[in-house]
């Protein structure tokens, strides 16, 4: 293996009672970390582990009552997770996941717990991708670790960076660069990158790239509106576009993106465009080309297959 190659990882999911929609418990191979996964309907099964009894950190998520489409986190810590996820459950009536992360050898301290919680918090308003429902945002820099302390809870999260997505939790998880570089000019961002586009006869216009997993619709990008179609699908998704002014009125019939918007499939992203219900993997074309998206992913995984 060359140098600078990344290494594939061993995540553990186990379900606790052998149901996919009940406790779940996540780990990865040789970590000492633990994640324990519940609803509402198995959050007593929770609170009873033994796991659960020890110093760490802890998250609750849910949709956001005030936005549509937006998720909703509360992050806490404390030296009994248990005790203080009751607490904290009973105040709030959004969430709909409870995350408890503890370790397998209750190896962490107060002050790693308080670092943990501080960074998470941190890192989730960087990230950007959901609510937070906590009140304040702790200073980092109070936390008091020594050197060997921080860089062990750095791999921490590392490690939780990780496994949260496995477990359906983006909050972490930085923005495209297609976003978070929208003050440079798009032909300098997306360099190398292949762009899609939609060109629909009514002549509207639309660019995106795809950058981990999410596709990025470009701003300058156009959207028809008031087709009469019924959008069953991204509706909603639509009318929060429009009413946080990431869609913006250009004519009667067309809208524009006054910024880059990610989007989770080329699917959802052609229905908003489209104003209907769409196939984006046929929608999209690699720009300049008749090749849709469904097809040029294709040919990527043909070469992948062919290199290895």
């Amino acid at each position: 293996m060359s140098a600078g190659e990344i290494f594939g990882r061993t995540i553990q999911l186990f379900l606790v009672d052998g149901k996919p929609t009940g406790l779940r418990k996540a780990t990865i191979h040789g970590w000492t970390g633990m994640v324990l996964v519940s609803s509402q309907s198995t959050f007593a099964s929770l609170t009873n582990r033994e796991e659960v009894d020890r110093t760490g950190v802890y998250v609750l998520n849910g949709p956001d009552p005030n936005e549509q489409g937006v998720s909703r986190v509360y992050i806490g810590s404390a030296n009994s997770v248990r005790d203080r996820i009751k607490q904290s459950a009973e105040k709030r009536e959004f969430w709909e996941t409870a995350i408890a992360v503890t370790t397998s050898d209750d190896d962490l301290s107060k002050g790693h717990a308080e670092y943990l919680e501080a960074r998470l918090i941190e890192l989730t308003a960087n990230a950007g991708r959901v609510k937070l429902d906590n009140g304040t945002q702790p200073d980092t820099s109070r936390r008091r670790l020594p050197e060997a302390d921080i860089a062990n809870m750095e791999q921490f999260l590392a490690n939780l960076r990780i496994i949260l997505p496995v477990i359906g939790l983006d909050m972490l998880k930085p923005q495209p660069r297609a976003v978070t570089l929208s003050t440079t000019p798009v032909e300098e961002r997306t360099t190398g990158v292949v762009q899609f586009e939609i060109r629909h006869k009514s002549g509207v216009q639309a660019t995106a790239v795809e950058e981990d997993g999410e596709f990025i619709v470009l701003e300058g990008s156009e959207a028809l509106t008031g087709t009469g179609y019924v959008q069953q699908s991204y509706g909603g998704l639509k009318e929060k576009l429009i009413a946080d002014e990431v869609l913006i009125t250009s004519d009667a019939h067309r809208l524009r993106f006054a910024r880059p918007w990610p989007f989770n499939s080329p699917s959802a992203a052609a229905a908003v465009i489209l104003d209907r219900n769409s196939n984006g993997r046929l929608e999209w074309k690699v720009k300049s080309s008749k090749q849709s998206y469904n097809d040029w992913q294709q040919t990527q995984a043909t070469r992948q297959g062919t290199v290895k």
